[in-house]
């Protein structure tokens, strides 16, 4: 049993980034639709890496450079998996009025207008966020993000529907289905960095992780008839820059 959960972490970790694993770890259709209740843990992996990366480059330059040079780290690390499915959603929802067109364009590996303003602004917006968080919790800050913004990712597989008719999909799902017990856990890692905050207050990006969530669920329903991997990515690229704005209103106000 714990020999089996070890290699369907592994499988996650495969999966979501660049970090090497275990010779004996290998692609497993079981393993792959077990792995999203690791996708959070595998956030905080990230964020604890970008987070020290983060220290030791600040350690030497200004805190700007050290944020611009931690999403390299981060890029690195996933090898830019989620902010490629953003790119997609973008260019897709962007540009196609149908399902197939939709699908389509998505599907396309190279980068259009909206995919590239997409990317741009997203990026500008997560970089102006964290230059206006205080140094002092940057660190949690990152790690927090990287968690529950994969939370947010992984409920809409857990109450969404997978765009079956979507033969045009670079990728399988990842499930489509979870259970109660696998998202569980992904939400018992993808909250835990919150608490390292020591601020009940924090627990108040709920609300826009919730709405963000809802809404998307929502759209691409509408329009291809569920979600897509890119859209768990696209998600994930968003959720991430909400809770960034959500913690500055939190410390602001509260």
């Amino acid at each position: 049993m714990i020999k089996k959960e070890i290699r369907i972490f592994f499988t996650a970790l495969m999966f979501f980034t660049r970090l090497p694993c275990p010779p004996s770890t290998h692609h497993s259709d079981e393993y792959l639709n077990r792995a999203s209740k690791y996708f959070t843990l595998v956030g905080i992996i990230v964020g604890v890496l970008v987070a020290l990366s983060y220290w030791i480059f600040s350690l030497i330059f200004s805190a700007d450079i050290s944020i611009l040079l931690s999403f390299v780290v981060s890029l690195l690390l996933t090898g830019a998996f989620h902010e490629d499915g953003f790119a997609d959603v973008c260019d897709g929802f962007g540009g196609g009025y149908t399902k197939d067109k939709i699908l389509e364009i998505m599907k396309d590996s190279r980068v259009g207008t909206y995919g590239a303003a997409g990317l741009i602004l997203i990026f500008a917006l997560k970089y102006v966020a964290l230059a206006n968080i205080n140094t002092q919790i940057m660190a949690i800050t990152f790690i927090s993000a990287h968690a529950i913004s994969r939370l947010t990712s992984v409920s809409l597989i857990y109450t969404g529907q997978y765009a079956r008719e979507d033969l045009l999909s670079k990728a399988k799902p990842l499930a489509t289905k979870m259970r109660h017990s696998d998202f569980a856990v992904a939400c018992i890692f993808g909250l835990a960095p919150l608490f390292l905050f020591g601020n009940y207050y924090v627990f108040l990006v709920f609300i826009p992780l919730v709405l963000l969530k809802l809404y998307f669920a929502r759209y691409f329903k509408k329009w291809i008839g569920g979600y897509t991997g890119d859209c768990l990515g696209a998600v994930q690229q968003m959720a991430e820059v909400v809770f960034y704005l959500s913690l500055i209103l939190i410390f602001k106000y509260l």
